[in-house]
């Protein structure tokens, strides 16, 4: 699976492990940065992974900031994203099978890299059960287009 990567500083370390931990699973990941400690702006590296996401050149997305909440706002904003941060397996596990999410954000400063990975594992292992999710799903389509 095709997975976008984007974190700021304060999300990069965390990143490192998450990516490592993809790619001996088997999975390719596209990096979007940031690539460094050096501070640096979260809305810029979560909107590129989420328009890879948007755009179908990846299947899912992680991305991380120190807490995790605005990277996932930035992520939010771009069209037929919808990040869930996560802090915990059930949500993660929740938010596949009933909303649909194709992105993950974690707060690095929140979760240590094994809750992380457990995270990560839950987010990729579960699959939108649709039927009456479905309905609700396009509902929150319809609000990015205005429609509702």
């Amino acid at each position: 699976m095709n997975i976008a990567l984007g974190c700021d500083h304060g999300g990069f370390d965390l990143m490192q492990k998450v990516k490592e931990h993809l790619e001996a699973l088997g999975h390719r990941t596209v990096d979007f940065g940031t690539f460094s400690h050096d501070s640096c702006d979260y809305p810029d590296f979560g909107a590129k992974a989420a328009h890879a996401v948007a755009e179908g050149r990846c299947e899912l997305g992680i991305v991380i900031c120190t807490t995790g909440i605005g990277i996932s706002m930035a992520a939010n904003k771009v069209k037929g994203v919808r990040c869930a941060l996560c802090s915990d397996c059930y949500s993660a596990e929740m938010t596949r099978r009933h909303n649909d999410a194709n992105m993950l954000a974690l707060g690095a400063n929140v979760v240590g890299p094994g809750l992380a990975l457990k995270i990560v594992d839950t987010f990729l292992t579960n699959e939108f059960e649709g039927g009456r999710h479905a309905v609700r799903v396009a509902m929150l389509d319809d609000i990015g287009r205005g429609e509702l």
